[in-house]
């Protein structure tokens, strides 16, 4: 199949307004608006305790915000049941995988389609994630909490595409893999998109692998948006290159910044 890139609607699939979201009395995000256009790879980008996971379970309805709307392909889903949000066609990988241990990979990847009743679909489905993720038919049987760490990210990636999303978010797929696991969960990543079309918002820490997977980003910074712009142009900017690419040269804007802050978050 080709791997040009999906027409992109100029319709926001997802958009948050103005969120604010805490944990107690700590505001984890404050004032986040941002959207997600239909057929694109958005990120965010931050440090960690920056608020990128805070951004997600707001959107996927595990955290209530406290000022703000969440709106998902046109219908306000701001504090909605995570149960009902997954079937108006979201789905949420979340940070550290959590597969069921005790249930098969099979089983584990019919939990992600408890939503559907096409039957066919399912199974065309299924066939899919074991072309994305061969090891996942041959551990078909096995119980999801003997995988690998790696292994077990696939099968929290394909758990999620079993539903037929219209939007994946996506926490922190690197964490804890291998350079060379990172690449290839990452290079997956863009086949989903390519392939199927699918709508993706990804947080990462892994600013490179990100940036060359997204189209669009956000810069994340004590709970607030900082910057936002196309990949190209944020991979080109003197901050984006000291503090997250780790490009000694930069320049001195990127210097001055520092001295500044003293630190980007």
């Amino acid at each position: 199949m080709s791997l040009n890139p999906p027409a992109i609607s100029d319709t926001p699939v997802l958009q948050l307004m103005n969120v604010e979201s805490a944990y107690g009395p700590i505001k984890a995000i404050r004032g986040v608006s941002l959207q997600v256009r239909r057929g694109e790879v958005a990120t965010v980008l931050g440090s960690n305790g920056a608020g990128k996971t805070t951004i997600l379970k707001t959107i996927s309805g595990i955290i209530d915000p406290r000022k703000g709307s969440v709106q998902f392909k046109g219908e306000d889903i701001t504090a909605q049941d995570p149960a009902y949000i997954v079937e108006q066609g979201l789905s949420h990988v979340p940070e550290g995988r959590e597969v069921f241990p005790l249930l098969s990979v099979h089983d584990n990847l019919l939990m992600g389609a408890y939503t559907r009743r096409d039957r066919d679909g399912v199974a065309r489905d299924m066939e899919a994630v074991y072309r994305y993720f061969p090891i996942l038919k041959e551990r078909a049987a096995q119980d999801a909490g003997l995988l690998s760490g790696g292994q077990q990210q696939m099968l929290a990636i394909s758990r999620a595409l079993m539903a037929s999303p219209d939007l994946i978010l996506l926490d922190e797929p690197s964490l804890g893999l291998s350079p060379k696991l990172t690449k290839e969960i990452f290079e997956i990543v863009v086949r989903i998109n390519r392939e199927r079309g699918t709508t993706l918002l990804l947080v990462e820490q892994n600013a490179n692998m990100a940036l060359n997977a997204a189209d669009y980003g956000y810069v994340l910074e004590n709970g607030r948006i900082v910057m936002e712009d196309t990949c190209g142009r944020l991979r080109e900017k003197d901050d984006i290159k000291e503090f997250y690419l780790g490009m000694k040269d930069a320049g001195v804007r990127g210097e001055r910044r520092w001295k500044k802050k003293k630190t980007w978050r």
